[in-house]
């Protein structure tokens, strides 16, 4: 019993979290109705540990090391190219459309993390499939503040929300951009948000940004030396408001 052909590149990106929402959902749909995709998905699944466990990997010797490092310091650098000459009349027309343009980077950043956003997303709906949406399930933030003590280096704001209509459901630990991270998940009436949380990068937004991707919603903002995305499918307008109101109670 083999896996279906069409779907091998399919379970290698499943295994590897390279997918994104959709092409996940529609994968983790097939694995339920294809034993034969689905054993080959639980190999693969075994041989990704097999691989990772510890003693497995092998470390190169240190004398081919310095033989590498010593072939690179030989190697010639790449020829540098001559800078064209620019015409006097165009000096100041070309230096100007320059500056501008730079000055519109810096003044209008856009969304450039589009691999982090693919991640959340990702990870918003694993948990809702794979029916590990918490790992503390309480709506008490004096359960959920306390339960992340230990497990990870930061403190997240855990702030409660029911009477503003978003009622808090727990917390987990996820993994994101390489790193473990805080989950907080609340409600929206049927709906789940989840609010991801780590320390901020020096090179995080300072303001709040909204998106949409893969059908889904998602803010992220700055908070102290935290950084915050909340996700879920509801509408952009009620997202927002939900980051409004955490924000003002963190």
């Amino acid at each position: 019993m083999t896996a279906c052909p069409d779907r091998t590149m399919t379970l290698h990106g499943l295994v590897d979290g390279e997918l994104d929402a959709a092409n996940a959902v529609a994968a983790e749909a097939h694995l339920k109705t294809c034993e034969a995709c689905n054993a080959e998905y639980l190999r693969l699944q075994a041989l990704r540990e097999a691989i990772a466990a510890p003693g497995v990997a092998w470390r190169a010797p240190a004398a081919l090391r310095a033989r590498i490092d010593e072939s690179l310091r030989q190697a010639a650098p790449p020829p540098r190219r001559r800078p064209r000459a620019i015409a006097p009349w165009a000096t100041s027309g070309v230096l100007g459309a320059i500056a501008a343009s730079l000055a519109i980077v810096v003044v209008a950043p856009t969304f450039s993390d589009s691999q982090v956003q693919k991640q959340l997303v990702a990870s918003h709906v694993r948990s809702l499939l794979a029916n590990h949406l918490t790992d503390i399930q309480t709506s008490n933030k004096h359960v959920v503040k306390p339960w992340f003590n230990g497990r990870i280096d930061f403190a997240p704001p855990v702030p409660e929300l029911a009477d503003q209509g978003f009622p808090l459901a727990g917390g987990r630990l996820d993994y994101v951009e390489g790193k473990v991270v805080a989950a907080l998940v609340y409600r929206r009436r049927l709906h789940t948000i989840n609010v991801f949380v780590w320390p901020k990068k020096r090179t995080s937004v300072l303001a709040t940004r909204t998106d949409r991707r893969d059908g889904y919603s998602l803010v992220e903002w700055n908070r102290g030396d935290l950084e915050f995305w909340a996700v879920s499918d509801i509408d952009p307008t009620e997202l927002r408001q939900f980051q409004q109101d955490f924000a003002a109670r963190s």
